[in-house]
């Protein structure tokens, strides 16, 4: 599942090359990801997590949800661990940058497909797994717990621009669409860069999205 035509072609011929592995479907959106997998039923998913409509993570948390036997591994383009974390806590079973080598990645279905979770180069059980999080979330808690207090230090309006922005919308734009000035568009801004501690609106949207703020929506 991934936006990006050529990717999908690229990941697709690798899957087509082995016998043991059948490709039932792909999808260019989140909504369409969701919607294939209900209807194909698929023992494994790559997912990207910068999916239009609805985003990888969303789409991972909803059909895990729905499927205990249902193995996702995540791919990403941009890999650090504060996301990895949030995707093993989606209910992703492996998660990889999109660079991995094709034999890594191979091994990563076959080990996903029979229960197991595949992070950074280890093979885990659910049991270990759930050690892992803790361990993480151990090591993280001074990040996560100053990331929250940022998250909860942003207004309900804030939250509102931060979430038009990541569908692309300018100032001008912004400000039609919530019947307000566009300076006043402009001052939620500078206290939304200040508060985040970033350089400009880009990083703002990438920052909210790969914390799980905000999830990508349709931009109708």
């Amino acid at each position: 599942m991934d936006d990006h035509p050529v990717f999908r072609g690229g990941l697709r011929g690798v899957l087509d090359l082995e016998d043991s592995i059948q490709v039932v479907g792909e999808a260019e959106d989140g909504q369409q990801a969701l919607d294939q997998a209900r209807a194909l039923q698929p023992q494994v998913i790559l997912m990207d997590i910068n999916l239009p409509l609805v985003n990888g993570m969303q789409a991972t948390r909803e059909l895990t949800a729905e499927r205990s036997d249902l193995a996702v591994i995540i791919l990403t383009a941009y890999h650090d661990d504060e996301q990895m974390l949030q995707a093993m806590r989606s209910g992703a079973s492996g998660y990889f940058p999109k660079e991995v080598a094709p034999s890594e990645l191979l091994n990563a279905i076959r080990t996903v497909s029979h229960g197991k979770y595949a992070i950074d180069d280890d093979v885990l059980a659910k049991p270990q797994v759930a050690s892992w999080l803790i361990n993480e979330f151990a090591t993280m808690q001074e990040n996560v717990e100053n990331e929250d207090e940022t998250f909860r230090a942003l207004s309900a309006r804030e939250m509102e621009i931060l979430r038009l922005i990541t569908r692309g919308l300018s100032n001008k734009e912004i400000a039609k669409a919530l019947g307000i000035s566009r300076q006043t568009v402009k001052n939620h801004m500078t206290s939304i860069l200040r508060k985040l501690a970033v350089n400009d609106r880009t990083q703002a949207a990438v920052y909210a999205l790969r914390r799980g703020w905000i999830r990508l929506q349709d931009t109708e």
